[in-house]
């Protein structure tokens, strides 16, 4: 009798031997058979990146024991293009999750974020997809406290599944000593980094720079948004889509008589 369970594919963009991707492997283990395409090297903020000027190399791990596994030398859209067509090429994930992130990927990140790369990538493919990221930027973050939202929101996209071209973006506050409050569906805040270059020298007296700034939130008091979710100990959910079209902007070009 053919396995019925879910086949669930694993990427992220901290790199294969991160901590929240071993997490991640436990808890999807739970639900289906699990596969791992993962980079062998941090890729973060490497956005929606591919490779196309270099071989992509793709070697076997047993890094996760008896889940198999691949570490690939590309971005986190190359592993999830690679798992699709090469490592699953006889059958098609029912799930994509990519994470859990070290860092959160909340409002303007998404764009840079190669997690949700992986999971948009995913989406490209017509594959239910979700990226999970934790808001937590210290060297050892403790995940422990997003698994049962993991597992609630994991579990629901496998029964109902997703708008084609769509994927999750689900953010994770840090843990405090209070328990997450709840989930909260929420849009993407208008925020962005006021990026700031700070020049430098390095010992043979030639100029370099290192990127800096502050975080800005032009939506800082509106409750509809991951931001303000997050700042309220919810995790948040914001549906995504690659497709970036303004199609408000379309109807006023069309006025412009170009």
């Amino acid at each position: 009798m053919a396995d019925k369970k879910p086949l669930i594919l694993i990427s992220n963009d901290d790199g294969i031997t991160a901590h929240g991707i071993r997490t991640l492997v436990e808890l999807m283990k739970q639900l289906g058979n699990v596969v791992v395409v993962a980079p062998n090297s941090p890729q973060s903020g490497m956005g929606h990146a591919i490779t196309i000027a270099n071989p992509i190399r793709l070697y076997p791990s047993d890094i996760f024991g008896d889940v198999p596994a691949y570490e690939c030398s590309g971005t986190p859209a190359d592993c999830v293009k690679l798992a699709k067509h090469h490592v699953l090429k006889d059958r098609a994930p029912d799930l994509v999750v990519s994470g859990i992130n070290h860092g959160g990927n909340s409002s303007i990140s998404i764009l840079y974020s190669g997690t949700m790369s992986a999971a948009i990538e995913a989406a490209i493919e017509g594959i239910p997809a979700i990226g999970f990221s934790l808001g937590d930027f210290t060297r050892q973050p403790d995940f422990s406290h997003t698994h049962e939202h993991i597992l609630t929101i994991a579990r629901s996209v496998l029964e109902r599944g997703v708008q084609p071209g769509t994927a999750l973006n689900v953010n994770f506050p840090g843990r405090t000593a209070e328990p997450l409050k709840g989930i909260r569906i929420c849009r993407q805040a208008n925020a962005k980094w006021q990026e700031v270059f700070d020049e430098r020298r390095d010992p043979h007296g030639r100029r370099y720079f290192w990127l800096a700034g502050d975080f800005v939130n032009f939506d800082a008091h509106a409750e509809d948004t991951d931001e303000y979710a997050l700042s309220q100990n919810y995790t948040s959910v914001v549906p995504c889509q690659y497709d970036l079209t303004s199609y408000s902007m379309m109807n006023e070009l069309r006025n412009w008589n170009l």
